[in-house]
């Protein structure tokens, strides 16, 4: 009897290991940006945004050509170094098969399209770098609106309320120097004059202070500054505490939440001009991810680095399963736009309405003023308008 029942123990094992199993297909998404240094900040909300995505996806489940789908998230540091993004990509390309690698500044992007085309890998490109889709490359998408957008208003703003002079304070690397491009030449043709130049090594130093005073020296009524936001924030409490009282014009790359964090509130960033905080969008989709996240992140405030990355991620999501497949980059591109329309108000914060015909996402860009205090949400082409 004990045989026989022995028997019949093994005998159902065996049926169960050789039952046909589901494991669902583990499909990988590569991340390469900054998580140390001066710019960790920044790219730790990119990653928090595209993980909230995954977990998102994951927990409502995803099938692509009748196969149950798994998203991983898999990120490696660059330290902001563009060489580092490009030996990153090979190592996910290569190790972790990613049809899609996103990356959160304009060095590594440019390193990635020299080769994911011929390697056929999507660029999922957190930059507002015109350039990034003006290449024609068809593998990249650029997921922030282009940052010349910001420019004509930036300008006409601060330099009516403040005056002409414009002192140029900020970071040193590529995407900085981009900006600096455009607008010094656009203050310039509105009538202002440049009268100090000194950009400064953001993601390196942790005191401004020589370099804020040598711009201030020449008597600005603007600063135009910015870079990663924890060092922006010291430029602009450093500026203050030697005296400066005129408006700052700062860069889409500095959230001036993040910033206030810094100088200890908004009184500090009076008269500035920047992008507008993720927690003071009055639209019902942005609050209600603001307190999603906060729940899921003992109650830190996303910016929109993380409500721009987490909807590209469900995005992208949509597109593997409209192009039915999990590897086929081309495939999965040519989704895209069909993608970012069909996503939910839950999954879409930043009120993306589609991609356009050169790769980047079209949408209605809002920006915040500070004044008394306080930000205040405006449109674009209000500030446009403004006389």
């Amino acid at each position: 009897m004990k045989l026989t029942i022995r028997s019949l123990a093994l005998a159902a094992a065996a049926a169960v290991m050789a039952a046909p199993t589901f494991a669902q297909d583990v499909v990988k998404i590569g991340y390469s940006g900054p998580l140390s240094g001066g710019a960790a900040l920044y790219g730790k909300n990119v990653l928090d945004g595209m993980q909230m995505a995954a977990a998102e996806v994951n927990a409502a489940g995803l099938e692509v050509a009748g196969k149950k789908v798994k998203l991983e998230i898999v990120a490696l540091d660059d330290k902001y170094n563009p060489s580092e993004t490009a030996i990153n990509a090979q190592r996910l390309v290569q190790e972790s098969k990613t049809p899609a690698i996103l990356v959160p500044h304009s060095g590594g992007i440019f390193a990635l399209q020299t080769q994911n085309e011929a390697q056929k890998y999507m660029v999922l490109a957190y930059s507002s770098v015109p350039q990034i889709t003006a290449r024609g490359n068809k593998l990249t998408i650029r997921i922030p609106p282009e940052y010349t957008s910001y420019v004509q208003p930036f300008v006409k703003h601060t330099m009516g309320k403040y005056g002409k002079n414009l002192a140029i304070a900020n970071a040193d690397h590529d995407y900085a120097k981009a900006w600096t491009a455009a607008f010094k030449p656009a203050w310039e043709a509105a009538g202002g004059k440049v009268v100090a130049e000194n950009p400064m090594s953001y993601n390196r130093a942790a005191d401004f202070y020589s370099g804020v005073s040598r711009v201030l020296a020449a008597k600005p009524d603007v600063l135009f500054i910015g870079g990663a936001s924890e060092p922006t924030g010291l430029v602009v409490k450093q500026a203050r505490e030697l005296g400066f009282k005129g408006g700052f014009a700062i860069i889409d790359q500095a959230k001036m939440d993040e910033i206030s964090a810094v100088t200890g509130g908004y009184a500090m960033l009076e008269g500035a001009i920047g992008v507008l905080p993720l927690a003071e969008d009055s639209s019902a989709s942005a609050k209600d991810f603001v307190e999603r996240f906060r729940k899921g992140h003992s109650g830190r405030t996303p910016s929109s680095e993380v409500s721009y990355n987490y909807t590209m991620v469900h995005a992208t999501a949509i597109a593997m399963k409209l192009a039915g497949t999990t590897t086929d980059a081309v495939a999965i591109r040519a989704q895209m736009d069909k993608a970012v329309k069909a996503l939910t108000n839950a999954n879409n914060p930043s009120s993306l309405e589609g991609i356009d015909d050169k790769g980047g996402t079209i949408n209605d860009t809002r920006v915040g003023v500070v004044e008394n205090g306080k930000i205040r949400e405006v449109k674009l082409s209000t500030l446009n308008a403004a006389k």
